[in-house]
């Protein structure tokens, strides 16, 4: 992971050395202000081949009104099918199993746990100083 992590940071630190190198505007300034422009050559036109016209499809004229569908009255049910497979019965009756008994297992004394203290005590620190003045609010 260290490996690549490094190879990493040196190729992004070589492409930034190498755009931080390139002073495009020096060299784009250099090519405007050059007195005669170099001369661009005419490359010959090609011909393409003519489309052919494609023939004319005329559609019959749609019916002002269509009928509206129907549905039949009943469908004809289909004949021939086999029966659907029934499911296999359930017993009733489950056999019984008889467990041996288990050892009476007992468990070590447990440690007794202390009670936790609900009231806060008092730090003399946390009171506030005593009055001086003769009148308390």
């Amino acid at each position: 992971m260290t490996a690549y992590c490094k190879i990493t940071f040196l190729v992004c630190f070589l492409v930034a050395l190498g755009l931080s190198c390139m002073d495009s505007a020096v060299a784009a300034r250099h090519l405007l202000q050059q007195t005669q422009t170099p001369a661009v050559p005419t490359l010959p036109q090609p011909t393409f081949p003519t489309i052919p016209n494609m023939p004319k499809v005329t559609l019959p004229p749609l019916p002002s009104s269509l009928p509206n569908p129907t549905l039949p009255s009943s469908l004809p049910k289909p004949a021939g099918l086999p029966p659907l497979p029934s499911l296999p019965k359930v017993p009733t009756t489950f056999p019984t199993a008889t467990l041996p008994p288990l050892p009476a297992a007992t468990l070590p004394n447990m440690p007794a746990i202390p009670a936790i203290p609900t009231t806060v005590p008092a730090f003399p620190f946390l009171s506030p100083p005593p009055s001086t003045s003769a009148t308390s609010p």
